[in-house]
C-alpha cells in the first residue's frame, strides 16, 4: 500500500481525490495539506470533502508531509506546486500533478527535478481525454494542412486560468502533427475585422460560464465537411479517479518525467 499526500485537499478537485481515495485499496491518505491561513486548518479534511471522518487533519506543514516513500497529489496552482516539487525532490518522492498555468520556465524546471524525482505532469487526468489527445494527433495527420482547426473550452467561472491547460494541449498535438510553430499560428479569440482567417492558424477560444465541469471539442473544417472530437465532463470524480490511477502508475516508477499517455500505454 502506497501512502499519499493530496494538496490543495479542501479545493474542487483536492476535495473529490480524498473521497475517491476511499475506494482505492492500495492508496492510503496520510496527510492533506493548503495553503496557509486557510479558514479550514486542523479540521478532519475527510470531512470536508463529505467522505466521513478520515483521521487526517487539514494542514500546512509541507515539510513534515512530504517525505521519502510518499506520492503526492496536487491540483493547485503552479507556484505552491512547484514548490512542493523541489522538497520531493530532495527527498526522492513520488508526484502527480494536475495543477495546470505553468510558464515555459516553470515547466522547464520540473523537467529538471524530474532528473531526481518520479513526477507525473497532466494537464488533465481523464482517460476519455488523453485518448482524445491520442486521437487528435491521428486526424491531424491524416487530414492535414487543407483543414481548419478550432478549439473551443468551456469551464466554470471560477477557473484561474485560460486557455486550460488541456485546450493548449490539443492545440499542441495538432500543431506538432502538422509541423507548425504554435506560438506563431496561434490566435486566442477574434474580434472586429480581421480578416480571412489565414490556412495555418489554429483558433483557441474559452468560454466561462456557471458550474460548468470541463467541455473541449476540436474542429477541422474544410469545404463541404467538418469533423469535430468533443469531450464533456459532468462531474469531477472524472480526473479524480484518473489522478489515483496515475498515483498506482508512479509508485514504482525511476525518476522522470511521466504523463498521462504512459499510464494508459499510449506512448
Amino acid at each position: 500500500m502506497a501512502d499519499v499526500v493530496v494538496a490543495g485537499a479542501a479545493g474542487r478537485m483536492g476535495s473529490r481525490v480524498v473521497a475517491c481515495l476511499r475506494e482505492e485499496p492500495q492508496l492510503r491518505l496520510v496527510a492533506a495539506l493548503e495553503s496557509p491561513g486557510h479558514p479550514a486548518l486542523g479540521r478532519d479534511v475527510g470531512e470536508l470533502a463529505g467522505a466521513g471522518h478520515l483521521g487526517v487533519p487539514l494542514s500546512d506543514d509541507a515539510k513534515a508531509a512530504l517525505t521519502s516513500g510518499r506520492v503526492l497529489i496536487e491540483f493547485s496552482v503552479p507556484e505552491a506546486s512547484l514548490e512542493h516539487l523541489r522538497s520531493l525532490a530532495a527527498v526522492g518522492g513520488r508526484a502527480v500533478i494536475g495543477t495546470t498555468g505553468f510558464s515555459a520556465e516553470q515547466r522547464a524546471e520540473i523537467g529538471q527535478l524530474a532528473g531526481r524525482s518520479a513526477i507525473l505532469l497532466s494537464p488533465n487526468m481523464s482517460v476519455g481525454v488523453n485518448l482524445a489527445f491520442k486521437l487528435l494527433r491521428i486526424m491531424a495527420q491524416a487530414l492535414g494542412g487543407e483543414y481548419d482547426v478550432e478549439i473551443t473550452e468551456t469551464h466554470h467561472r471560477l477557473k484561474q486560468d485560460a486557455p486550460s491547460g488541456t485546450a493548449l494541449r490539443m492545440a499542441e498535438i495538432v500543431a506538432e502533427a502538422l509541423g507548425r510553430d504554435l506560438d506563431r499560428v496561434a490566435v486566442y479569440g477574434r474580434r472586429g475585422q480581421p480578416g480571412a482567417r489565414t490556412r495555418e492558424e489554429i483558433g483557441i477560444l474559452s468560454l466561462r460560464s456557471g458550474d460548468v465541469v470541463g467541455e473541449h471539442t476540436v474542429s477541422f473544417g474544410a469545404p463541404g465537411e467538418r469533423l469535430e472530437l468533443t469531450h464533456r465532463a459532468g462531474s469531477r470524480d472524472t480526473f479524480a479517479r484518473g489522478a489515483l490511477r496515475a498515483a498506482r502508475f508512479i509508485v514504482d516508477r525511476a525518476p522522470g518525467l511521466y504523463s498521462m499517455q504512459d499510464v494508459l500505454g499510449l506512448t
